[in-house]
């Protein structure tokens, strides 16, 4: 077995920097620029948000939204080329709960610092060989981070474990990943890890999100993939999956219907929370798909709206996001070369609805 120090420094020497596709502005609406890059956030000056830490005790609550019933929204609007649109505003945006239009209420660029966990199989299955793999592309994504981004640590075998809590310290987060051992367990209990992290980061206020760097399998969780499916519906965080074994099983017949079927989970875990999927078949892939992750956290809009007061049911809401013009029809772009292309929208598919609380009767 070759040392993990040498395996990292050789993921390392691996990965380069990709250039982030161009911004295009959409036409022929003429919306104005939207502010880009990182803003200051609300509150005193010079005040930045602290996520809390991860709690040591699992929370379970059932619902993402609080008693004044209103869903937001973070969405990233790009072109059918993957160019993000940063120009957008509030009257181009329409939304549809359950089918129904619901008015805008509250919008405004994402501007936060990025809160994100850093989830990693870390296992003893396949000879430690994906452990490995999935401890180097996380020390690469560490690159792509900024000095104000926040990453915490987990990693999950048998049981997940918070190695680093949040922090700004990126490099605290390379030495753990560095220090980590030889795997004790060959389980891979991917539902229960995804379950706990977005349990623990339920009570975080504002954007989070979650890098799942994973084969897909998994193997005794005690949690189901229904329940793992219901979960992720009712959390408002984004999750990125990255299946690190399309290398070893997505171009041979060794992985067979068990791999098409952690594909789809991973697919699955993605599209519902508003994220992406990425299946890399090389090391060279990875810098633009970390790019892709972060650029797509700082490129978001956030929108909210307040539900109907028959919507406080507690069930799941179906989402539609458009992206109109000023005419009220679908929005097109035009790039530099005149040429148009359709606009896409990516944002979490429901939310599950705050319950009306049962009302007191008087006795009689």
């Amino acid at each position: 077995m070759r040392p993990r120090g040498a395996i990292l420094m050789a993921g390392l020497v691996l990965s380069t920097l990709a250039m982030a596709p161009p911004a295009v502005s959409p036409r022929p609406t003429a919306v104005s620029q939207a502010p880009s890059g990182p803003q200051p956030p609300s509150g005193p000056a010079g005040q930045q948000p602290v996520p809390t830490p991860l709690p040591n005790e699992q929370a379970r609550p059932s619902v993402i939204t609080v008693e004044s019933a209103l869903v937001t929204v973070d969405v990233l609007v790009t072109d059918d080329k993957g160019r993000v649109l940063t120009a957008l505003k509030k009257d181009n945006f329409r939304i549809l709960d359950n089918g129904q239009p619901q008015r805008v209420t509250t919008f405004a660029p994402v501007n936060a610092p990025i809160t994100i966990v850093l989830l990693l199989e870390y296992s003893e299955a396949a000879s430690d060989y994906f452990a490995y793999k999935s401890a180097s592309w996380g020390s690469d994504f560490l690159r792509h981070l900024e000095s104000q981004d926040w990453v915490a640590l987990v990693t999950y075998d048998m049981n997940p474990a918070v190695r680093v809590d949040f922090t700004r310290n990126k490099a605290a987060v390379q030495d753990a990943l560095y220090s980590l051992g030889y795997p004790p367990f060959h389980e891979t209990n991917l539902f229960d890890a995804v379950i706990d992290t977005l349990d623990r980061l339920q009570p975080i206020q504002g954007k989070k999100s979650v890098l799942l760097i994973t084969t897909g399998y998994d193997t005794f969780s005690e949690h189901t993939l229904d329940a793992t499916y219901k979960r992720l519906k009712e959390s408002d965080a984004t999750v990125f999956c990255i299946g690190m074994a399309e290398s070893e099983y997505g171009l041979s017949e060794a992985g067979g219907l068990n791999y098409l079927q952690a594909k789809n989970q991973l697919d699955t875990f993605s599209r519902l929370t508003g994220g992406l999927a990425w299946f890399p078949r090389f090391q060279g892939e990875l810098p633009s798909i970390f790019k892709s992750v972060t650029g797509f956290l700082r490129n978001q809009y956030a929108l909210g709206f307040s539900p109907l007061e028959p919507a406080r049911d507690g069930k799941y809401h179906k989402l539609t996001v458009q992206v109109v013009g000023a005419d009220g029809r679908p929005l097109t772009v035009v790039d530099e070369k005149g040429k148009r292309h359709k606009v896409e929208v990516h944002a979490r598919e429901g939310y599950t609805a705050s319950k009306r609380p049962p009302e007191n009767r008087a006795r009689t």
